[in-house]
């Protein structure tokens, strides 16, 4: 469930490159807010009881919206006039490791597990073989320092959400809040607060809104609790198996030779550290402790 979110999220770059003469925050704007409608939509037809959340609960989805969702957007978008894409890839690519190391202490489980973490840097390696090499520009680097951020923060901040939210909840709550910061980030870039697609434009951004957002977010956040931060971050590394798995499905080129290797390195990490152990160390899954106010608010 959770490499198929990671595996539709892969599919954003490929995808992606058919909307490049849209202004970026403006078809990111359109993006989210296809999303949370069509969230929206899934809470109507699925019965899910609306649900306010509390103070804290509010700070935490703002917080995930504006790190997780318009952060790591903004920090990919300005890296990319430093450094390469590949130089961007590899940077995120070491999220498997950061979630491996910081997952258990999130979620209060223990230290890190050995296994888990050995697969995460087989994942990041693979990520880097498969991004390939490029320029490299400090200021690009330290841009996509911050998207790595954001994506980990997309998950991290979601844990102590999902128990009483749901995963349903917190994939509108936070596609929702993401619109009106990127309408102001568009303001602030081209002086209007969005631009209106061409009719071709509409349907990237359409797969990009009910696919990769709705669809994916919603995947994720299902796995998260089960698998736990650590173990869900290895998945991570099946983003760009899914961007190479795109660009080929799409004619946009064939997949090179370090693209292949560091594909088959990332289903190595990922078996190797998902792999069933006998030790208890470290996380293998969230442990819910309000069932009780979970089962009531839903």
């Amino acid at each position: 469930m959770g490499g198929g979110g990671m595996l539709l999220v892969g599919t954003l770059v490929a995808v992606s490159a058919t909307t490049a003469g849209h202004p970026v925050y403006s078809g990111q704007m359109w993006r989210y807010l296809a999303g949370a409608a069509a969230l929206g939509v899934a809470l109507i037809v699925t019965r899910t009881r609306p649900v306010r959340p509390t103070g804290r609960e509010w700070v935490l989805l703002v917080a995930l919206a504006a790190t997780g969702l318009v952060a790591f957007n903004v920090c990919i978008v300005t890296a990319n006039r430093y450094v390469s894409p590949a130089v961007v890839a590899t940077v995120i690519g070491a999220s498997p490791v950061v979630m491996a190391l910081l997952g258990p202490v999130v979620a209060r489980t223990g230290r890190p597990a050995a296994r888990v973490l050995l697969g995460a840097v087989v994942v990041a390696g693979g990520t880097a073989v498969a991004a390939g090499g490029g320029g490299v520009e400090a200021a690009g680097v330290l841009w996509a320092a911050g998207a790595l951020c954001g994506e980990v923060a997309f998950s991290l901040l979601a844990l102590p959400l999902l128990p009483g939210l749901g995963a349903l909840r917190v994939s509108a709550y936070t596609a929702a809040l993401a619109v009106p910061m990127l309408l102001a980030l568009s303001w602030m870039d081209i002086g209007v607060p969005a631009v209106f697609p061409t009719p071709a434009e509409w349907a990237a951004i359409g797969y990009l809104g009910v696919v990769v957002t709705a669809g994916a977010f919603l995947l994720w956040y299902t796995a998260l609790p089960m698998l736990g931060p650590s173990r869900a971050g290895l998945l991570a590394g099946l983003m760009p198996v899914g961007a190479v798995a795109t660009q080929a499905v799409l004619g946009l080129g064939i997949p090179t030779t370090p693209e292949l290797a560091g594909a088959a390195l990332v289903v190595a990490g990922i078996l190797a550290g998902l792999a069933p152990r006998r030790s208890r160390t470290g996380d293998t899954g969230v442990v819910i402790t309000h069932t009780a106010e979970a089962a009531v608010r839903r």
